[in-house]
C-alpha cells in the first residue's frame, strides 16, 4: 500500500487554499496536506527551518505565484537551484492565465502549470486532476 501523499500548499489566498483541501479531503486518496502563507516560509517548510524543523519533505508543492514575502517565482528558483529540494515536483496553480508568467515559470523550472478556474465544479476537479496525475500516474523520486 502506497503511504499517503504529502503535499505543500503554498498560497496567501484562504478561501483558495480551503478550497483546495476541501478537494483533496473528498478525494479517495487521503492526502495529507501542509499549508503555508508566504514563499519565506515554503522556503522554512522545505529546509526543516524554525517551527518547521520537523517538517516532512513533501511529494508535491503546489505554489500561487503572487505571494507576499517571497512571490512564488522566487520560491521555484531556489528550490529548483537547490541540490536537496531540486528534484521536488512542483505545480503552479495561479491564476494569473499571462503567458509571460506561464513561460518564466516552466523556464525557472516549474513542472506543470494549471490555472485557477474561476467557478467552484471547475476549481475541485482541477484539484483532483493535479492529485491524480502526480500520485496516480507519474512516476516520482524518492
Amino acid at each position: 500500500m502506497k503511504p499517503i501523499p504529502e503535499i505543500l500548499l503554498v498560497d496567501d489566498n484562504p478561501a483558495d487554499a480551503c478550497l483546495v483541501c476541501e478537494a483533496l479531503a473528498t478525494s479517495h486518496r487521503g492526502s495529507h496536506v501542509h499549508e503555508v502563507e508566504d514563499g519565506e516560509e515554503a522556503m522554512e517548510f522545505l529546509r526543516r527551518l524554525g517551527r518547521h524543523s520537523d517538517a516532512v519533505r513533501p511529494d508535491l508543492v503546489v505554489l500561487d505565484l503572487n505571494l507576499p514575502r517571497k512571490d512564488g517565482r522566487q520560491v521555484l528558483a531556489e528550490v529548483k537551484s537547490d541540490p536537496d529540494l531540486h528534484k521536488l515536483p512542483i505545480v503552479i496553480f495561479s491564476t494569473s492565465r499571462s503567458g509571460v508568467d506561464i513561460v518564466r515559470s516552466y523556464e525557472l523550472g516549474a513542472n506543470c502549470y494549471v490555472t485557477k478556474p474561476g467557478n467552484l465544479e471547475d476549481f475541485f476537479a482541477a484539484v483532483r486532476s493535479i492529485e491524480e496525475f502526480w500520485f496516480d500516474r507519474a512516476s516520482l523520486p524518492d
